[in-house]
């Protein structure tokens, strides 16, 4: 009796303590009125609110009571708080803005103007893809899709499994690198300690990622990591001006050299990685109405940022710059004092690819046997289940077991970003458009779909070759 009342309480306290507040009304889990625009419906005076990171009709809707009677199981975070503007902001700008910026001086390196154009052509693209991708969301005017995967099978069924499956890759890799830079900037700073002891010292920190319950509290990190990033912005920036005597602008490429084309596309493209988020985030803001304004100035932010930083860094120290600027400073004590801000940048920036591959895996097949293969996480107190705790913390594992073991790391996961990342961000939402707003849609769009679609595969094609090549030059040297 006693052990069962200390289960009861950690279930209730410890395992839920971020816990979103639960609404005791329960619509039904497959409302025939689609939500207007709002990202909520009305059904005989019950509100529902749409935006979860899951797949399926009965995405962001909350079990009905005969439902919950019959199965007893039930997920109270299908419905998340809903976040304002600013916070959805704070995770677009931590998805864009990321650790990629370490390596925008060593894009101008090696891409020269061309690196910098990039740079805000590609925010100009991602931005419209994102939108086009949230268009796909809605018929006439009425949100009848809640998420990438709804998208996918409408434009062709079953092909939302590939989507998944590309999701899943794309965060899991995305996080798997944060761990990794984290660990080799630690190791810059200490080269006494190793590489793996860094990596496994970082992971036992991440270890409280697997209590994440709510989109709120990753918007919370979300703006502390933001925090952060101006942090070691404002410190570089001052000190790249204050070294603006010896800048030479003549060392700046015209063009970009073809040995050095996927360190240019990895750092420029794939820093405005952030369309796996877009529905949840239009999904669960207060006002969805302000998501364009709020993707645009977010877009238009990073790449006025970026171009200058990229610029400004590589013109401070020329052809002494590293893979991460950090490591090109002079002064070891003043290194040490940006690794360690950039070292909490990475940390913060693991629970957001974090959350969204734990709420597509719970959606997808943890929503309950009703609808997926496995039980619900969540038992009918709505308290999260041990198991399920440990299959989060199992997941924090994996990403260190990664780290740890998959050999030419950074190579294979360039050579997995090509695909992913120019599938999820250039061609599946242009793609996806194309097809499911061609009824009401003028010749311009159709061209700049089908454009953007063309880019897409010409960007993933000669990615792919370039990364193939560098990891197969790795594996011939022995670079690990």
């Amino acid at each position: 009796m006693t052990s069962k009342k200390i289960q009861d309480w950690t279930n209730k306290n410890l395992f839920t303590g971020s816990v979103d507040s639960w609404n005791d009304e329960y619509s039904h889990p497959f409302p025939n009125t689609a939500p207007s625009h709002g990202g909520q419906q009305e059904e005989h005076g019950l509100t529902e609110r749409n935006g979860s990171f899951g797949y399926g009709s009965t995405e962001g809707a909350e079990p009905s009571e005969k439902m919950v009677n019959d199965h007893q199981e039930v997920d109270p975070h299908a419905s998340s708080e809903p976040i304002t503007s600013l916070q959805a902001a704070w995770n677009v700008t931590n998805a864009i803005q990321g650790m990629f910026i370490v390596g925008l001086p060593i894009a101008v390196k090696v891409g020269g103007w061309w690196s910098v154009g990039a740079m805000v052509f590609v925010a100009w693209i991602c931005y419209w893809t994102g939108i086009l991708l949230v268009e796909c969301l809605y018929d006439k005017e009425i949100k009848i899709r809640h998420s990438y995967r709804e998208v996918a099978e409408a434009y062709r069924p079953g092909f939302g499994k590939i989507v998944l499956a590309a999701q899943m890759t794309e965060l899991l890799s995305t996080c798997i690198i944060y761990l990794v830079m984290a660990a080799d900037l630690m190791q810059a700073c200490f080269p006494s300690i190793d590489k793996p002891a860094w990596m496994m010292l970082v992971s036992s920190i991440l270890l409280g990622c697997a209590l994440l319950e709510s989109l709120v509290v990753v918007s919370q990190l979300s703006l502390a990591n933001a925090v952060s990033h101006l942090i070691i912005n404002a410190i570089m920036v001052i000190y790249c001006l204050s070294q603006i005597s010896s800048w030479v602008w003549a060392d700046v490429r015209l063009l970009p050299s073809i040995d050095t084309f996927p360190t240019m596309i990895g750092v420029v493209v794939f820093g405005y990685t952030s369309h796996i988020f877009l529905p949840a985030l239009e999904g669960n803001m207060k006002e969805p109405k302000e998501f364009k304004w709020m993707l645009k100035w977010s877009h238009v932010a990073a790449a006025l940022f970026k171009s200058i930083f990229g610029l400004m860094g590589f013109l401070t120290f020329g052809q002494l710059t590293q893979q991460e600027i950090s490591n090109s400073l002079p002064n070891q004590g003043f290194k040490i004092l940006i690794n360690f801000v950039l070292v909490v940048k990475a940390l913060l920036s693991y629970p957001l690819p974090f959350f969204a591959a734990v709420q597509l895996l719970k959606d997808n097949f943890f929503r309950g046997r009703k609808f997926t293969i496995f039980t619900s996480c969540y038992s009918k107190d709505h308290s999260l289940r041990e198991w399920a705790l440990l299959l989060r913390i199992v997941l924090v594992l994996f990403t260190l077991f990664v780290a740890l073991s998959v050999p030419y790391l950074i190579e294979l996961m360039g050579l997995i970003g090509n695909i992913t990342g120019t599938m999820l961000s250039f061609i599946w939402p242009a793609l996806f458009h194309l097809k499911l707003k061609q009824a009401g849609m003028v010749n311009r769009d159709r061209k700049f779909d089908q454009f953007v679609v063309g880019l897409g595969c010409f960007i993933c094609v000669t990615g792919i070759y370039y990364s193939a090549k560098e990891l197969l030059l790795a594996v011939q040297n022995g670079d690990q």
